[in-house]
């Protein structure tokens, strides 16, 4: 099992959903969709859900997110969860995204990772270093 890096950029689109109760509609808590379209060494789509929160100071907020990709990695047809946790601290931002473990399927089963995230001139890009069990070679 070595590790690996795949690149590239992807195209994003956020689409707000409705509070689900009392509880989130008081707390500021809001939730989005999540579709994305991945190119490069990542060959996909995903869909996920993403629950944020901005506080009244500029710049701090902090974001979670679910994201089922599905498509090919380095040639592999399959899926996998990733799970975004994000956090702004007055413009200084800390981000992790990782692969869910045991979440692969098909020729991504065993699939582990992480995933950085880069945005330049309002383009989306991605660097995503993981390892495959050898059952999946």
């Amino acid at each position: 099992m070595s590790q690996q890096r795949a690149s590239g950029s992807f195209q994003v689109k956020l689409s707000p959903l409705a509070p689900g109760d009392a509880v989130e509609q008081a707390s500021g808590i809001g939730r989005m969709s999540l579709d994305k379209v991945f190119g490069g060494d990542l060959e996909a789509q995903s869909k996920g859900v993403m629950i944020a929160f901005r506080t009244p100071v500029q710049g701090s907020a902090g974001y979670t997110a679910l994201e089922q990709v599905s498509g090919t990695l380095a040639g592999r047809a399959g899926s996998f969860v990733l799970q975004h946790n994000g956090l702004m601290d007055r413009g200084a931002p800390t981000l992790l995204v990782q692969v869910v473990p045991d979440s692969g399927t098909d020729a991504l089963q065993g699939l582990r990772g992480t995933m950085q995230i880069d945005i330049t001139e309002g383009q989306h890009f991605y660097t995503f270093d993981y390892t495959l069990d050898e059952q999946a070679d």
